[in-house]
């Protein structure tokens, strides 16, 4: 069944555990993450990009979730959400598809025009019952910086100004950055927990981390009972898909599309399985 973001990420907050937030690009992979979610009775996100609803049709993608979700996992809550959605257009044309959560990622932009336009975005959204993640903090992707010698101070979220930032634009979500990294940036060393710490001290809403698709059971933990809800995954599942592909390819033999394909989903499905263990999410739903 379909729940608002919102509603599963404060339920994790109160509990103790977190959701994770797995994008999806295609018909195989958003069945992994849903028959994942309903064999382990978890709640789960399931996000799109801007350049995903560019590449599968916006109306196409969000409905194929939303009829899979409905009559696959009628028990299980499942949002649909869009991630990093990089400018306003983006956003808007989500709201307007139907997406009932959306994030506006101006986390490149100064800190003022972020807050003006995900002010501005709030705004739209809460009048027409939709929820709005933003961010605050820069999470690295490999390309647009040097891995090397990151002073990773001028990219952390500085948790006074998270604060400010959360009273001011009215946000539902709060994406945090304390050393964590998109894809194959490489990571600070240790996050910063104490970090993570005084900024949930400061605000009420459910904080997000981004960039840990690799990260083992003891950070995962940490992070949780410093105030972390929810993860998203994308990186680990476009391996996994890829790996699987490869493996099924590999003889140059099978032409069943079906079947190529479906080894991809199974491989995307174990990945999901343990990540939904690890952010404590199974039997949650």
């Amino acid at each position: 069944m379909i729940v608002n973001v919102k509603t599963i990420l404060e339920k994790a907050q109160a509990q103790k555990y977190a959701v994770g937030a797995f994008n999806t690009v295609n018909l195989e992979t958003t069945r992994a993450i849903i028959e994942m979610a309903k064999e382990l009775a978890s709640p789960v996100i399931v996000q799109v990009t801007g350049k995903t609803l560019d590449y599968a049709g916006g109306r196409a993608i969000f409905h194929l979730i939303k009829n899979i979700a409905e009559f696959y996992a009628p028990d299980i809550p499942i949002g649909l959400h869009l991630d990093h959605g990089k400018s306003f257009e983006v956003v808007e044309r989500a709201m307007d598809i139907g997406f009932e959560s959306v994030m506006y990622d101006g986390s490149r932009k100064e800190y003022v025009d972020n807050c003006l336009t995900t002010k501005k975005i709030v705004e739209i959204a809460h009048s027409r019952g939709i929820s709005v993640q933003a961010e605050l903090g820069n999470v690295p992707y490999l390309g647009e910086m040097q891995m090397e010698n990151v002073d990773w101070e001028k990219y952390m979220t500085d948790p006074d100004q998270a604060k400010q930032f959360v009273d001011e634009t009215g946000v539902d979500t709060l994406a945090v950055a304390i050393g964590n990294a998109h894809g194959f940036f490489r990571e600070r060393g240790e996050p910063d927990y104490d970090r993570l710490v005084a900024i949930a001290k400061r605000v009420s809403v459910p904080l997000v981390l981004h960039g840990a698709s690799d990260w083992h059971s003891g950070r995962v933990q940490e992070v949780i009972s410093r105030g972390i809800s929810c993860f998203n995954v994308d990186t680990a599942i476009r391996l996994a898909f890829i790996g699987g592909l490869r493996e099924v390819l590999r003889d140059g033999e099978e032409t069943d599309v079906r079947k190529v394909l479906g080894t991809a989903k199974e491989c995307v499905k174990e990945v999901i399985k343990e990540r939904m263990r690890i952010f404590g999410s199974a039997g949650k739903a």
